[in-house]
């Protein structure tokens, strides 16, 4: 078990990707008759769940112990890849995207903020970035991990077996939570034992009206929670790459190889994150307008060889994602930190529910490869608003190098 706090923080994060069913299960419910736009609506049922939870979720965070949501989402992010196993059918897989969908909305926000929170205490906040991209990177390399060892799994025990491993991951991922300390509002939270249920529920509705209004009013934070929100909504690209691949011909062995090139470019940029956090913003729309351009180059191919162009773009996409998350968190002054990652959380799920019921109603006449291809228009749109949305660097983050 990793001894210091930033070892368990790495760990935690790249446990919730060691996931073997990643590159599969898209595969697994076209296996079982679904059609593409079945498949996109399970994904508007995943991202529904979350957007619903989210908001909710971060002010609980706020108020209430963060390592027992992130050990209660790790659980629960086990019981939806245990239903799709157990119960392989259309309702089946619904239920695991809904049990998906609370996970994810009971560790994002609550993630972020316990992270940044910890380091405060510790007067490392300038740390922030450089650990945040060194455990989404470990995220991205367990993915990879995984990806390379769904290949096997599926050869000896197709679906199912990816399936138990995925679980299990999510059982340590489980234990792991409950090795971290509580963070500084948890703690305060916790203390109050006498606290009556309507204390208890006056609390969260401030801490909520608190984060809600900081959003709302601030409009530096407003800004950089909304091109969060944005970017990450555009993390929907990955949800069909397997049937992209698939489309391009490559066998059902081979695609979660292919996918581990977009996984490993997605780790780079997230470990370069620390070192790029004080670029000029011009810099990162350029980054942006570029991956565009990948994106649709690759899709558009129609080759397995277009998955080289489109890891490159996902690797530097995953860049400005991790450097707007980080000046996000430094551009907050309200106690609700994991509110306001929510409500950014929470816009982020509206933007996936557009784009899958965009797939979902646009297979009916595209290929994957169009479809894909079109999602990169916004994506170039975007690139315009980051030097106007992306908050300035925090001038007084360096680069320390002491192990907390």
């Amino acid at each position: 078990m990793p001894t210091s706090l930033s070892a368990r923080i790495v760990a935690f994060e790249a446990l919730q990707d060691f996931i073997p069913l990643y590159p599969l299960y898209q595969l697994l419910f076209a296996d079982h008759g679904l059609s593409a736009a079945q498949i996109s609506t399970l994904f508007v049922i995943w991202s529904t769940t979350g957007f619903v939870l989210e908001v909710p979720s971060g002010a609980w965070a706020d108020t209430y112990s963060r390592r027992k949501l992130l050990v209660l989402g790790a659980l629960i992010s086990g019981l939806g890849y245990a239903a799709w196993i157990t119960l392989p059918s259309f309702a089946g897989f619904a239920l695991g995207f809904v049990l998906w969908g609370t996970s994810s909305a009971l560790i994002s926000g609550t993630f972020e903020a316990f992270v940044y929170d910890e380091l405060v205490a510790r007067d490392r906040a300038g740390r922030y970035a450089s650990l945040l991209g060194r455990a989404r990177s470990a995220s991205f390399l367990a993915n990879l991990a995984a990806t390379a060892l769904a290949t096997p799994l599926f050869a000896l025990g197709g679906y199912t077996l990816a399936g138990v491993f995925s679980v299990l991951s999510c059982l340590v991922q489980a234990v792991v939570a409950l090795t971290l300390p509580e963070a500084p509002p948890a703690e305060a939270a916790a203390d109050d034992g006498s606290e009556s249920t309507g204390a208890a529920f006056a609390s969260y509705l401030a801490m909520l009206r608190s984060g809600v209004t900081e959003v709302l009013t601030g409009r530096t934070v407003r800004r950089a929670a909304g091109l969060v929100a944005v970017l990450m909504g555009f993390m929907a690209f990955d949800e069909y790459f397997p049937l992209l691949a698939r489309e391009a011909g490559a066998a059902t062995g081979v695609i979660p190889l292919l996918i581990a090139g977009t996984v490993a470019a997605q780790a780079i940029g997230g470990a370069l994150a620390g070192a790029a956090y004080k670029l000029p913003e011009a810099t990162f729309a350029i980054g942006l307008g570029v991956t565009a351009v990948l994106i649709a180059w690759g899709s558009l191919s129609r080759s397995a060889w277009g998955f080289i162009p489109i890891a490159v773009g996902y690797g530097v996409m995953q860049l400005v994602i991790v450097v707007s998350e980080a000046r996000l968190q430094d551009s907050i002054t309200g106690p609700a930190r994991a509110t306001i990652t929510s409500v950014s959380g929470f816009f982020s799920e509206v933007f996936a529910i557009a784009v899958f019921a965009g797939f979902a109603l646009g297979s009916l006449w595209f290929s994957m490869a169009i479809l894909v291809a079109a999602l990169t228009v916004p994506v170039l749109l975007t690139a315009f608003v980051v030097p106007l949305a992306l908050p300035s660097p925090v001038n007084s983050v360096s680069a320390e190098a002491t192990e907390t």
